[in-house]
């Protein structure tokens, strides 16, 4: 599992389920109850954790590895659609026609993508024991489509048929939430 907490706060965690249908990649960027070990810890989202952050209707990104100059989509445009559901943060994605676009049907078509992920930042979590931490309420900022390693493995993204540069967006989308 990958993960990485940024200076201002922002969390990144990785998962893996994806499918592709058309234009249209699908799947769950976060699942609830799923232990994920990051670093020296193991995390647990809970039910709920995204109810708040998605009823604020902030505007949130659709990326490729985090990374803000690869921009497949955003909620505030419509062409990303998130909801929480009793597995976990599902997404769906309508895919630009840019190579960006077609490049990321295409590996999700074949199963060559790693998953998904998302950057949050925590606003209330507990420790139930010193090595384990659960997440309650977030702030979500981002979902990405991983090329690579995804950090929860129940994640997943499919297509349905027919970064440092990111830390001063980061931080500037961070200071809107606060």
């Amino acid at each position: 599992m990958a993960a990485a907490r940024f200076p201002d706060g922002t969390e990144r965690r990785i998962a893996a389920e994806l499918r592709a249908a058309g234009r249209r990649l699908e799947g769950y960027a976060a699942v609830f109850g799923e232990a994920a070990t990051i670093g020296g810890f193991s995390e647990t989202i809970r039910r709920g954790a995204f109810s708040r952050s998605l009823a604020a209707k902030r505007d949130v990104l659709a990326l490729v590895d985090h990374d803000p100059a690869r921009l497949l989509g955003r909620t505030g445009s419509g062409t990303l659609r998130l909801a929480e559901d009793a597995r976990g943060l599902s997404f769906s994605l309508d895919v630009p026609d840019t190579a960006l676009g077609r490049d990321m049907l295409a590996l999700a078509e074949r199963r060559d993508l790693g998953g998904m992920s998302f950057s949050f930042v925590a606003r209330k979590e507990t420790w139930p024991a010193a090595e384990r931490r659960e997440l309650h309420d977030v702030d979500l900022i981002e979902v990405s489509i991983v090329q690579a390693f995804p950090a929860y493995a129940g994640t997943a993204v499919a297509a349905r048929s027919a970064t440092l540069g990111g830390c001063q967006w980061r931080r500037r989308y961070v200071e809107t939430l606060r």
